[in-house]
């Protein structure tokens, strides 16, 4: 029933920048899906993990400004620049998961673990030279699908809807796996799942690693759209913010 859900929703939603001639309309409805995507990137760890994380910043800024050197610096393609960045995304939540769960951080202390590291990130950022410091990054603009800039808004449309719908299966995924139980165990009751035998260290860390890795993802994706990242839209709280509000309030 759900993934025929998930079908309808990708059916209804692909023709809409077709029939709609406003660009307003169709940037609206690529931003609300953005919205979503990023929600779910976060619903990975915080609504089936029950690790309610305050810094997903830490790991959505990774992945724009490891796109946008790699574009500047290296010349690689951005949709093979937003693989790595999937990678420097999920590397992130690799490091921040392991030092928080290592030492049995759980609840406001990980919350606070987490927005403190993309803080840090935050002005690191703001700092060193590679990052642009405190004026940011501009990506040249050099219009065309194999470059991931449109100059159609349904490009971005497109592009963002399928990154809604591969979430949408992850988190079916997360319902019907294994891993997904076991996560879900560990959300209820840490005790009581390793009592049962499950690994909540391993199952928390694979979490925010997969957590991370969607992040940044989405990272890339709005460099692509805006061409431009600084320090405060990368790693700022307000990111962090919306990106819990959307699965919280859902």
């Amino acid at each position: 029933m759900q993934a025929l859900a998930i079908a309808i929703f990708a059916l209804v939603m692909l023709p809409l920048p077709y029939l709609l001639h406003s660009d307003f309309q169709i940037t609206f409805l690529t931003l609300a899906m953005f919205a979503a995507y990023l929600g779910q990137a976060w619903n990975v760890l915080g609504g089936y993990g029950g690790q309610f994380s305050f810094g997903h910043a830490a790991f959505f800024g990774t992945g724009a400004y490891v796109s946008a050197i790699l574009q500047l610096s290296f010349g690689l393609n951005p949709w093979l620049a937003m693989i790595v960045a999937a990678l420097g995304g999920g590397l992130v939540g690799l490091v921040v998961g392991f030092l928080s769960f290592r030492y049995g951080l759980r609840g406001s202390y990980f919350a606070l673990v987490t927005l403190a590291f993309a803080e840090v990130l935050r002005i690191l950022a703001n700092t060193v030279p590679f990052t642009g410091a405190g004026v940011g990054l501009l990506v040249p603009l050099h219009q065309g699908a194999a470059n991931f800039q449109f100059a159609d808004k349904a490009g971005f449309y497109d592009v963002i809807l399928v990154l809604t719908v591969l979430s949408l299966l992850v988190a079916l995924w997360l319902e019907n796996s294994r891993f997904g139980a076991w996560l879900s165990a560990v959300r209820e009751n840490e005790e009581a799942a390793r009592a049962l035998g499950v690994n909540a260290f391993r199952v928390k860390l694979a979490a925010i690693t997969l957590s991370g890795a969607m992040a940044g993802i989405g990272g890339t994706f709005y460099l692509q759209m805006f061409l431009f990242v600084d320090p405060f839209i990368a790693y700022g709280p307000a990111g962090s913010v919306e990106m819990l509000l959307v699965p919280t309030i859902g």
